[in-house]
């Protein structure tokens, strides 16, 4: 504190540094994954970053249902010889509801599977661990510091939720960085909800109610990165069996983006993968300090917007990305997926 002609100044306090990872001091990463095709991308991103060790997957509902997604998550895992990490199942449906069931939009986009109908080219005999997803992140949230692990929902935010509510004290030691909402680009299944959020609004409304130390990666920065046609045949033409699901199975989504978006930019939408590189390095993204709630009534439900409660509190918890190196992260993004699909990832 400093006082000068009869003011007093106090000293702001001083912002948390979150600095990017490196291959020597790796990020520790959980992804909770509905794993559909751009969830498959960033699975993949991570596995082949040698600033990231993948601990633990945890399996939530949305573009397919658990059960789906995590078998997707096993046979993936197989497929590029990651049987070690474990892979955990979530809650199976909304905080409010006592069922789900794939949204038709979802199907159209990802596929019945999941991965555009496409048959992952492996078949694991493992099963889920017997540990909830839950108890999971309490337990690795409890262990290690938050500038060490990073939790990467890229689904509906139910599990995270659950997390928050049985284990309080795991609040303030937490580090969130998601892919959903979005505040300043329309929705995509409506004119304000962005998908993931309108899984499940009142477990995002509770999240964004918390302390938590969360970064959102929503549609304002996702809709800014692609993957071409041009990008899939490259992958095709790594002549692996890698390489050939990852085109195909690209291949569909962008195909289908095409049919079904009123403006097709040349390719589709690197949503989840651009969340886990944040996770990593977020010096990819500028982002805007703020406390954010979720409408969860009328015809704005699944609303990511201000909090006019908290608008004058001093401490924003939340830090919302909307603008992102495009050509850093797509380049590099390739890179490492073309890695995964030669062979010459580094293992941990």
């Amino acid at each position: 504190m400093r006082t000068s002609g009869g003011t007093t100044w106090v000293r702001p306090p001083r912002k948390e540094a979150t600095v990017a990872a490196t291959k020597e001091t790796p990020r520790k990463i959980i992804l909770d994954l509905d794993t559909g095709i751009d969830d498959t991308l960033a699975l993949s991103y991570v596995l082949a970053s040698p600033e990231a060790e993948l601990i633990g997957i945890t399996g939530t509902y949305g573009n397919v249902v658990v059960e789906q997604g995590v078998a997707n998550d096993l046979n993936l895992l197989a497929m590029y010889g990651r049987d070690d990490i474990p892979v955990f199942k979530g809650i199976d449906h909304p905080s409010t509801t006592d069922s789900f069931s794939v949204p038709a939009d979802s199907e159209i986009f990802h596929g019945a599977n999941g991965t555009g109908n496409i048959e992952i080219p492996a078949h694991s005999d493992r099963k889920a661990q017997e540990e909830s997803s839950v108890d999971f992140i309490i337990e690795s949230v409890r262990r290690y510091p938050k500038e060490e692990l990073a939790i990467v929902p890229t689904g509906a935010l139910t599990t995270i939720a659950a997390a928050l509510e049985k284990a309080p004290d795991i609040v303030d030691k937490i580090r969130i960085v998601l892919m959903g909402g979005s505040l300043t680009q329309p929705g995509n299944v409506g004119p304000f909800a962005e998908a993931n959020i309108n899984q499940d609004p009142e477990a995002a409304n509770k999240v964004f109610a918390t302390t938590a130390d969360i970064t959102m990666v929503g549609l304002d920065v996702t809709t800014q990165v692609q993957m071409s046609r041009e990008d899939t045949e490259s992958l095709r033409g790594t002549g692996t069996a890698i390489g050939r699901f990852l085109a195909d199975m690209t291949d569909y989504y962008i195909n289908i983006t095409e049919q079904e978006e009123g403006v097709f930019l040349g390719g589709c939408n690197l949503h989840d993968p651009l969340a886990a590189a944040v996770a990593i390095d977020p010096s990819l993204v500028t982002t805007f300090a703020t406390n954010l709630m979720v409408e969860t009534e009328g015809p704005q439900r699944a609303r990511t917007i201000g909090d006019p409660n908290r608008l004058t509190d001093k401490t924003k918890n939340t830090k919302v990305a909307l603008s992102v190196d495009a050509e850093r992260f797509t380049s590099q993004f390739m890179e490492r997926l073309m890695s995964l699909a030669t062979g010459q990832t580094t293992e941990r």
